[in-house]
């Protein structure tokens, strides 16, 4: 944090990852408190030298700079007051002539949390808000669970027997999935001794015993629920928007999983089967759809991630997937231990329960290590939907995953970036679109878009900066200008008030012939302003008759690159619904054409009626 930056944040208030303490002379007593809460959650900035004041933050100075600073950094580093050593970064700034004292707490790994005070696990703190809290026993229960060396899934349950508590049918099932997809590996055709090869049974004392993960994944319902007293999953379909909810309100289709995690999942698959966009077809035995089109992959990444990712030891929270006709959300009790940054990397992250994973992998059921949430952001790209939110809440330990059904580029957007009268990579226009989505946007979202790639999301931003369409607030955050989101509103406000009128359209004297022979004339290129539309994609409209290839859709408009001109000329405009597929079910087809929808035929028609009136 530089000066410019505490400036800005002293502001501002107080929030999760920023906390001041007068400390004109000693360090105050409830700063390690803070510490305590900064490093069991996601770290964050402690400052000497402030207090709040009426209700703002007043700079008063530290007086005993070097005292202060001696005694809390030394008390940190002893070991003595908390049951760690914490490692700080600290700076030292001059404001309004008075030190100020800045100290970085870093997020403990989870193998040291908690951190607590005076040798009692009891004062625990963690961060919410701009407060410090200090942790119930199921939070402090939690933390202990996720800092074992055994895993809580690989542990072996002394009260069950294994040759009592599996499901035969899962177990075959799961076999024949296992063998189809390794045919190399010796078949073995006794379940247990197929599960003890896995370590989901475990031989101790001459007894064989299940682990949790083998139970979980794979027993009886009874038995699942008297290790797991409370549901797997509660499914939820809600035929309303998310905005116009209210818990109140009763679901239109529930239902609460109680039995073993592949029964939860063949469950969910038949369910998401009823509401899927386009009919489908499944292979019967792997549950994967024969054509694994974009909204379906994100769909079955994000609920895998939620069943394998979950807190089994949390019997108080269970597991929900709400259905929204907007938007669906995935809630898990569990955060993960990556951060929101790095779930973005393509690198194999440390996982809570590593062998019921592992159970998924070897059946093709989940994407490699590190690549799930990756897949799920590439594939509602593919869909052109807004990217997901994750919200990885590390105080109260869980996670949620929003997938949106909504496009990320709208006829409005097209209508705005076209007016703007800037250049701009389907990238940039991406990220300008999020940007004026979301209001701030930071290089976490921008990576999300771009693939994950930190270089091509840094590259986009200062693009967009340069070209003063983005304000930047710090290395990592940015800001849609304020003259830019008044316009925005604007024309946000006329569209409003104009419906969904045909636009008028007043010819003009001079026609123009683009490239390939394709005639513009001046109403195309009225029209195409007040809609958005490119000159490629003008051109690529006008006088289009009958179903096309992709192909012959890029010869038209002299382009070569297929990416290129799906991202930033056919994608848009179908979207615009003057395109459409000729195949919609599936979109990757080799057949698959393209032809003017009734809307572009009506505009059409409209076109070359003002066109015969010249």
């Amino acid at each position: 944090m530089n000066r410019d930056e505490l400036l800005e944040k002293l502001h501002t208030f107080e929030w999760n990852d920023f906390e001041c303490k007068k400390a004109l002379r000693e360090v105050p007593e409830d700063a390690y408190k803070t510490v305590s809460a900064f490093a069991n959650t996601a770290g964050g900035w402690l400052v000497f030298g402030v207090q709040e004041r009426n209700g703002k933050l007043d700079i008063g100075g530290v007086e005993k700079v070097d005292r202060v600073q001696n005694n809390f950094l030394s008390t940190l580093r002893s070991g003595q007051k908390l049951n760690r050593v914490i490692q700080v970064e600290e700076q030292k700034y001059e404001v309004e002539g008075k030190h100020l004292l800045a100290f970085y707490i870093p997020e403990s790994p989870r193998q040291e949390k908690p951190i607590y005070l005076k040798g009692d696990p009891r004062q625990s703190y963690i961060r919410r808000g701009a407060g410090d809290e200090q942790c119930t026993q199921s939070e402090l229960e939690r933390f202990l669970r996720d800092a074992a060396l055994q895993r809580y899934d690989s542990e072996s349950i002394p009260e069950m027997l294994a040759d009592r508590c599996f499901d035969e049918e899962t177990v075959h099932w799961y076999q024949a999935q296992f063998f189809r997809r390794n045919p190399e590996r010796d078949e073995i055709s006794d379940p247990i001794e197929f599960l003890l090869n896995w370590n989901y049974v475990v031989e101790q004392d001459n007894r064989m015993l299940p682990t949790r993960a083998g139970v979980l994944l794979f027993g009886k319902d009874r038995y699942v629920r008297q290790l797991l007293p409370r549901p797997v999953l509660d499914y939820q379909r809600i035929d309303t928007t998310y905005e116009r909810w209210s818990p109140d309100e009763r679901w239109h289709d529930r239902y609460v999983f109680e039995e073993n995690i592949f029964k939860t999942w063949r469950g969910l698959v038949a369910r998401y089967m009823r509401i899927a966009e386009h009919p489908f077809s499944l292979d019967p035995d792997t549950l994967r759809r024969n054509d694994d089109p974009p909204d379906y992959v994100a769909f079955r990444e994000a609920a895998i991630n939620l069943l394998v990712h979950q807190d089994y030891g949390d019997h108080g929270r269970k597991a929900s997937i709400k259905l929204f006709t907007d938007r669906t959300i995935f809630w898990n009790p569990g955060d993960a231990f990556a951060t929101e940054a790095e779930l973005l990397d393509p690198t194999e992250k440390e996982v809570r329960n590593p062998s019921i994973i592992k159970a998924f992998r070897r059946i093709g059921l989940s994407d490699q290590a590190g690549t799930g949430i990756r897949a799920i952001y590439r594939n509602c790209h593919e869909l052109g939907r807004m990217p997901p939110k994750i919200h990885n809440d590390k105080a109260r330990k869980q996670f949620e995953l929003v997938l949106f059904n909504k496009p990320l580029i709208t006829e409005q957007m097209l209508q705005f970036q076209h007016s703007l009268g800037v250049t701009l990579s389907a990238e940039q226009a991406e990220v300008l679109a999020l940007a004026i989505e979301q209001k701030r946007i930071n290089l976490t979202d921008i990576r999300g878009l771009v693939g994950g790639n930190f270089r091509e999301a840094k590259a986009a931003a200062d693009y967009l900066v340069h070209q003063q369409l983005l304000e930047m607030l710090d290395d990592t955050l940015f800001e849609l200008p304020d003259d830019l989101k008044n316009r925005y509103e604007k024309l946000n406000s006329a569209e409003s008030q104009a419906g969904s009128k045909t636009p008028e359209v007043t010819p003009e004297v001079t026609p123009e012939v683009a490239s390939g022979g394709t005639k513009l004339g001046p109403s195309w290129d009225q029209v195409g302003t007040k809609l958005g539309l490119s000159l490629d994609q003008m051109k690529l409209l006008a006088n289009l008759e009958g179903s096309h290839s992709i192909t012959e859709l890029m010869e038209r408009v002299g382009r070569t690159n297929r990416t290129k001109f799906r991202e930033q000329v056919l994608n848009p405009i179908i979207e615009t619904r003057l395109i459409e597929m000729t195949i919609p079910d599936k979109p990757r087809s080799s057949k698959q054409k393209y032809r003017v929808t009734e809307k572009g035929r009506a505009l059409q028609a409209q076109l070359i009626h003002d066109e015969d009136q010249k």
